[in-house]
Formats: C-alpha cells, sequence, structure tokens
C-alpha cells in the first residue's frame, strides 16, 4: 500500500512537472536581434580571438548554437523579407531581376506587400505587444508620402523607432559614397552620347543637311538641364533625405545623428520590455552594426583590436549584455527565447579610402555578402532560453532564418498560414533534443531572383551537397571577392555559368576549395539528377507575383519624400535632441 501511494506521489508530482513544462513553453517573451553584415567569424563564440564579445558568447554558452544557420539570401532587403515572412523571398516579389537587389531610397514606392503575413502580425493577434527597434529596409510608402503601406505599423509592429531604410557611407559625412563610383559609370555614357548628339545636330544644320526646329533642339535640352538639375539636387542632399530616424509614422531626426546612436536603440528596446512586464512580448531589435557607415560611441571608439569596425562589433556586444541584465532584473530570463542572427555573412569588399578594412571575416568560408558562397550566407545562429533549450548545444543540421517564423508562431499559439507555403520548420525538436535531424532536405540559394545554387542534404547520408549553377566573376580574379564593383551581380558578364554544374561535399569541403568530378565522385551525376528534380518541384511552386524591387518600384519619387520640414530647410529636423 506505502509502495503504491509512493507510486501515486511520483506521478502526480511527474504530471505538476510536465504541466509547467508546457506552461512554460507557451507564449513566452520573443526577443529577435539581428546585426547587419556581420561575419560568423567576428564571434567569439564561433572562434574569434581577438574580438571581444562576451555577451553574445553567453547566449551561446547557455543555448544552442546553429553552425549551418543559412540566411535565405544574401543582401539586406529579401534576407529580412524571407525572416519576417518564413517565405523564399521570389514568393514575395522581394527579389529583383535587375542589377540592384535592395531599396537604396526612402521614396521608392516597393516594398513588403500587404498581402504578405510576418511573424509579428500573427503574434500581435494572440495579444504579444510588439516592436521593431532598428533598421527596416522592406519599404515605406506606396502611393502618397503619408500611406504607410510598406510601414512597420502596417505588418503588425505596434511600435517602430529607427531606420525606414539603411545605413550607408552617404549618411555619414567623410565616410565616401556607396553611389559616386556608380553614379560616375552610369553618367559617362549617356552624357556622351547626348554631347555627340547635340554636336552632329549642330553640324548638320549648320551645313544644310538636315533642318532641327528651334523649339525641338529647345525642348531637348530643356529637359536634359532638368534631369541633371534633379540628379545633382539629390545626390547633394542625400543624407538629408534617407538617412533620418523615426517614431512610429513621425520622423524625429532628419538627418540622422550617429552620436549614442546605438545606445538610443538600446534604451528603447529597455524600456519597451519594461513597460511589457505583465504581457508577452516580441521585440526585433535590428542593430545598424556592423554594416558601413561604421561608428562607435566614445566608450568603445579605439578599444578594439581590429580598428573602428572592431570597436562596432563590441558595441554591439555591449547592447546585447544590456538586453540580457533588463530580463534577468525583471525576472523573465525563463519566460523569454532569445535569438541572435545576421542578415547575411561579412561586407569583405567594405574597405575605407583610406584603406582601413571596414567589412567582417568570415571565418574559413569563401566569398561574402551578396555571393552564396557560404561566407554570403552561413550566419551566426544563436537560441537562447535557459531551462527549455539544451545548453552549450551545437547543431551542425542545414536550419534557416526563415525557421524563426514558424518557430515563434507555433510558440505563440497561432495557427500558421493555410493558403500559403511557408519554406521554414519550426526549430524547437532540434532545439530541445528531440529531433537529430533537420528538416530542410532541400535548401534553394537565390542571388537576386536567380536561383544560384541548391543545398542538398540527405536523410540517410551526413553529406550536404551543394550545387552551383552559375558563380560570380571576383575581381581581381585571385580575391575573395568583387572589389572593382564593390558586391558581387547575379547575370551577364558578372558571372560564370556551369554545365555541369558545380558540385561540393560541404561536410567535407566546407571552403568550398575543390569542385567535384565524375571522377571523384562515383554519385556525381546521380546528385545532380536528384538535385535538379528538386528544382523542379520548387519552381512549380512558385506563382507569379509584382516584381517590388522592379526599376520603377526602386526610383526615387518625390512625391513620396519624407519630410519634416521643408525642402528649402533640407527636410530638416531634429525633436530627439530637443532641437527642431
Amino acid at each position: 500500500r506505502k509502495k503504491m501511494g509512493l507510486l501515486l506521489l511520483l506521478i502526480i508530482c511527474q504530471c505538476a512537472v510536465n504541466s509547467v513544462k508546457t506552461h512554460s513553453v507557451s507564449k513566452p517573451n520573443i526577443i529577435l536581434l539581428m546585426a547587419d553584415d556581420l561575419g560568423i567569424g567576428d564571434l567569439g563564440c564561433y572562434g574569434n580571438k581577438t574580438l571581444r564579445t562576451p555577451n553574445i558568447d553567453r547566449l551561446a554558452e547557455e543555448g544552442v548554437t546553429l553552425t549551418q544557420h543559412i540566411a535565405a539570401s544574401p543582401l539586406c532587403t529579401p534576407s529580412r523579407a524571407a525572416f519576417l515572412t518564413g517565405r523564399y523571398p521570389i514568393r514575395s516579389g522581394m527579389a529583383a531581376f535587375s542589377r540592384v537587389g535592395v531599396f537604396l531610397f526612402s521614396a521608392s514606392s516597393g516594398g513588403l506587400p500587404s498581402e504578405e503575413i510576418t511573424f509579428s502580425k500573427l503574434l500581435k493577434q494572440r495579444g504579444y505587444a510588439t516592436a521593431l527597434i532598428g533598421k527596416w529596409h522592406l519599404g515605406m510608402n506606396c502611393e502618397s508620402s503619408n500611406d504607410f503601406c510598406h510601414h512597420p505599423l502596417s505588418h503588425g509592429f505596434d511600435y517602430f523607432y529607427g531606420l525606414p531604410v539603411t545605413n550607408l557611407r552617404d549618411c555619414k559625412p567623410g565616410q565616401g559614397s556607396v553611389f559616386l563610383k556608380g553614379v560616375q559609370r552610369g553618367l559617362v555614357i549617356p552624357i556622351q552620347i547626348t554631347g555627340i548628339a547635340l554636336v552632329s545636330l549642330a553640324i548638320v544644320q549648320y551645313i544644310g543637311l538636315l533642318k532641327v526646329p528651334f523649339e525641338a533642339l529647345s525642348y531637348f535640352l530643356l529637359i536634359i538641364t532638368i534631369s541633371l538639375v534633379v540628379l545633382i539636387f539629390f545626390f547633394y542632399n542625400f543624407r538629408h533625405l534617407n538617412c533620418f530616424l523615426m517614431r512610429d509614422h513621425q520622423i524625429i531626426q532628419q538627418p540622422l545623428s550617429y552620436e549614442n546612436l546605438t545606445q538610443r536603440l538600446t534604451k528603447e528596446a529597455k524600456q519597451f520590455i519594461e513597460r511589457n512586464t505583465d504581457r508577452p512580448f516580441l521585440l526585433v531589435l535590428s542593430y545598424l552594426h556592423v554594416h558601413t557607415a561604421l561608428y562607435a560611441s566614445e566608450k568603445f571608439k579605439g578599444k578594439s583590436k581590429h580598428g573602428l569596425y572592431g570597436d562596432a562589433v563590441e558595441e554591439m556586444d555591449g547592447s546585447v549584455g544590456q538586453i540580457l541584465d533588463v530580463l534577468e532584473k525583471h525576472n523573465l530570463s525563463d519566460k523569454t527565447l532569445v535569438y541572435f542572427t545576421s542578415d547575411q555573412g561579412a561586407h569583405v569588399e567594405e574597405i575605407s579610402s583610406a584603406g582601413e578594412i571596414h567589412g567582417g571575416y568570415n571565418g574559413i568560408y569563401k566569398g561574402g555578402k551578396s555571393t552564396n558562397w557560404e561566407g554570403g550566407i552561413r550566419v551566426p545562429g544563436l537560441l537562447h532560453w535557459p531551462g527549455v533549450v539544451q545548453a552549450g548545444a551545437y547543431i551542425d543540421e542545414p536550419t534557416s532564418n526563415m525557421d524563426v517564423f514558424p518557430t515563434i508562431v507555433k510558440l505563440a499559439d497561432a495557427q500558421l498560414p493555410s493558403d500559403r507555403i511557408i519554406d521554414g520548420h519550426d526549430l524547437l525538436p532540434l532545439l530541445q533534443g528531440k529531433a537529430t535531424r533537420s528538416k530542410h532536405e532541400f535548401l534553394f540559394h537565390y542571388c537576386n531572383a536567380y536561383l544560384n545554387a541548391v543545398r542538398w542534404h540527405p536523410g540517410n547520408s551526413e553529406s550536404v551537397w551543394k550545387v552551383f549553377f552559375f558563380t560570380p566573376n571576383f575581381s581581381p580574379e585571385d580575391s575573395n571577392g568583387c572589389y572593382d564593383s564593390h558586391v558581387c551581380f547575379c547575370h551577364g558578364g558578372f558571372i560564370t555559368r556551369h554545365d555541369p554544374p558545380l558540385l561540393f561535399d560541404l561536410s567535407r569541403d566546407p571552403e568550398e576549395k575543390v569542385p567535384l568530378t565524375p571522377e571523384t565522385e562515383s554519385r556525381f551525376y546521380e546528385i545532380l539528377r536528384v538535385v535538379q528534380q528538386a528544382v523542379d518541384n520548387h519552381t512549380r511552386s512558385l506563382h507569379a507575383v509584382p516584381n517590388q524591387l522592379s526599376w520603377n518600384n526602386l526610383l526615387w519619387k518625390p512625391w513620396l519624400q519624407l519630410c519634416c520640414s521643408s525642402l528649402s530647410q533640407s527636410c530638416y529636423c531634429d525633436y530627439e535632441s530637443g532641437g527642431s
């Protein structure tokens, strides 16, 4: 009888423990930390020995480290679209067919379509307080300067404090320009053609071969003059027109000031947490670090062993530490899933005008941002949730930043959309050790809207095959990037197509040094056949959607320009510092 009683007590206790465990996994707080252009080799927990990142490393020590965590795109805009929606960016129209694969201007009309369902929308419906602090880069307006159709508040966020576009060299005086070289190259030929055309018209008019109406010539000159004036005005005022800070729908600082910027972002994040200690919340803290223009506050400037880039990494790590501290202060650590990643790999071509390296380190991996070599898409993936996910665990299975969507949607007790394909998979079984294999048998790597490569992890093998249909032409040829053009492009003379495709086994050659051949891999053609079948199935799942990154949607439209004062005042205001 005593044994029966003891057994009953043990069963009751176990049920109680299971009940607590189930309760703790239901509707936790979610904090998603995203760096910009951070290399996987920049962090101590991924092997860096000289940069100090103790707070980010703590996430790894007390949580799970994903060692094959893949960004859905090697560029900011499409990668972030995939992150928010759990879908390849080609499905939402957020992948470009043109050379430019990201939004560059605040007054472009493209952006994340309102038809897309973000995890913030679904969590908001489940009673979560939701905030995006930092970089957005997914569009702003559609038809007028105040419709805010692509704004974070139109995609499920209750609160927004940050940059609508991105941090660029042009935003910080003295840091050079990402446009100057391209504009100079792009204008040389049109100006030459225009000049030759005008001289030719003058000659044929003079010798009487052709009579050109004076009015037609005047209109032609007027159009050319107006176009040049608008172009010069726009690039002269680029910083004021595109680099500004918003709170919700209001501009609070135009142009953006970098003074104590990371501290301001961190303060906003901490205040949001403290406002919502009694309800579940979703916080996306999207750092400007370490995209150029680089910056660091006085506390961190000159303190690292890797110049301004290292200072910026260490300042971001300090911010992560403050977020973890505020969770502990309010006893929220055990109730909060914290995720840290980067939107893509380090931008290896970033070198300042003074010759200082302003790009990060991708470890052993080839290439970087804008390429689908591992250095461009293999990113940090750290998940921290004491008592729920394994502590100090390493998972080498292929995972994607698209997996965050189904993972947190399920944790919030929300339903995944049934009217569309979700490409991500729930990570929790892997994180808790209940599964040992990733659900991603195939991952498709796009360069803009062009299918560039495919990763295949067969269920009965440790191999991770990667097939390239084309690769970027590095410049100089013996370098690790496209230094002549600042980024690599996806078509035409910028790439080399491969027939048969290049084949690597990442489990044996993670550096992608030696392509396999039929002589060195007996299953060469069988692997290509299986991958091609997967490509065909994937392609059939795609549907035509409006291209949000078409030239029409990318170009600056004056009527969409946000301005907190007036153009005559260079759109200047500073409510953040108390000025106006």
